[in-house]
């Protein structure tokens, strides 16, 4: 800022002055006697004036012209201001919330950037809209009743589902996602992931002029096809209730080839051992992923007795009538209420058998199924049956050990 002081030239009077001030006596002398015409008086110059209000004149005269075109004489932001600025400014190295009094926090978190690291706030920050605002600037389309309402849970569910979709075994460090176990472990509930990609296959190094007589040197060189394993990531997810999985690749253009859609043997067993060990799981889907009658098989033995399954659907798949013994057996074994094999390749008749054990099963779907008229009726006429004894249950809950409150739907099969 730039300070100018404009002061009047000490000079000797002029004439005009002087003459004017000789007027202006010889009227103030002529007052006293004959009446005459006032006259506008002219003050004197400030720098004439020698009495102590000489400053005040001067200061009157100062000009400040400043050099920022937005400057403005307003006041000093209060401290309280400038304090909760400097705490959003360092809140990465220095993280200061819950400490401050409720309504300096929601004006700290008004201002804190979405990309702040997740291991600064996941575990600190729970403002819905801060969350809220963190989803919007990543993803066009949230829908967060989906997600129970809550953004943050659909902020790290949909994060890890990223993560889960775009990891190829043998590149991605599996730290990327067991990093992130110990900011969304509590916050995870439903993981669904369509797509799992395979490791990348190398081309075949080029060989020698000299071959070996055996023939699998070739085999040996080709990758395993198996995909991420689940096993770390569910068992630290302690309030996981659902996992929706498609083994295939979406997208893959010109570079399709069968194999990209294989859900092997070691992804089975893998699986299988996963789902057993998780028992807060209630609704388990695993969809177009090529599960024969071995697959299910390997898959239904583990949810025996299982302590909250009460969904299982293996729809868009290859089973046929020994994976439709094996989900009999489920029916037996289990408290399952939705069960879901529609476009499969048979397996009616052995759920028949597995209908008569049951009690709990409210839905059962066997679209594009090949199931005879007589074992769709007796299916119906077994799901009429449970609905009727769930009904019974939720009037009398005291009479049964285990009620069941929940409602089918309307139609007896789908």
């Amino acid at each position: 800022m730039q300070e100018t002081i404009t002061t009047p030239t000490m000079s000797a009077p002029s004439r005009s002055s002087v003459s004017t001030q000789d007027r202006s006596s010889a009227t103030g002398h002529a007052s006293s006697t004959d009446p005459q015409p006032s006259k506008p008086s002219v003050a004197p110059p400030p720098g004439k004036s020698k009495g102590p209000n000489s400053g005040a004149s001067v200061r009157r005269m100062r000009r400040i012209i400043a050099e920022d075109a937005e400057w403005s004489l307003a006041i000093v932001p209060l401290l309280r201001e400038l304090c909760i600025q400097h705490i959003v400014k360092n809140f990465q190295n220095n993280p200061i919330l819950k400490q401050l009094p409720p309504e300096d926090q929601q004006k700290v978190l008004n201002h804190l950037s979405p990309d702040l690291p997740l291991a600064v706030t996941a575990n600190l920050i729970d403002d819905e809209g801060y969350w809220s605002r963190c989803c919007m600037q990543r993803w066009p389309v949230c829908y967060v009743a989906k997600y129970g309402g809550s953004w943050k849970r659909m902020f790290f569910e949909r994060h890890l589902e990223n993560l889960l979709k775009y990891f190829i075994p043998g590149t991605t460090d599996p730290a990327v996602i067991l990093d992130l176990l110990p900011l969304c472990r509590n916050y995870v509930r439903r993981i669904h992931v369509d797509q799992f990609l395979p490791p990348v296959q190398l081309l075949p190094r080029p060989r020698s002029g000299e071959q070996s007589d055996s023939g699998s040197e070739g085999e040996m060189e080709e990758p395993a096809m198996d995909h991420y394993q689940l096993g770390d990531l569910v068992a630290g997810l302690s309030h996981l209730e659902e996992l929706d999985l498609v083994y295939g690749v979406k997208d893959c253009g010109m570079n399709f080839e069968w194999n990209l859609f294989l859900f092997t043997y070691h992804d089975c067993h893998s699986l299988a051992a996963t789902i057993k060990a998780c028992h807060t799981l209630k609704i388990f889907r695993l969809t177009r992923s090529k599960v024969d009658d071995d697959k299910a098989r390997i898959l239904i033995r583990s949810l025996l007795d299982h302590p909250a399954l009460e969904e299982l659907d293996l729809s868009h798949n290859l089973i046929g009538d020994r994976g439709g013994r094996a989900a009999a057996k489920l029916l037996s074994h289990s408290r399952l209420r939705v069960l879901n094999l529609a476009n499969n390749q048979d397996g009616g008749k052995q759920l028949l058998e597995g209908m008569s054990d049951n009690r709990t099963l409210l839905e059962f779907d066997l679209r594009l199924s090949d199931v005879s008229q007589e074992s769709e009726y007796l299916i119906g006429q077994a799901l009429c049956a449970n609905r009727e004894a769930a009904r019974q249950r939720a009037l009398n809950p005291s009479h049964f050990m285990s009620p069941i409150t929940a409602k089918g739907p309307e139609n007896p099969v789908g």
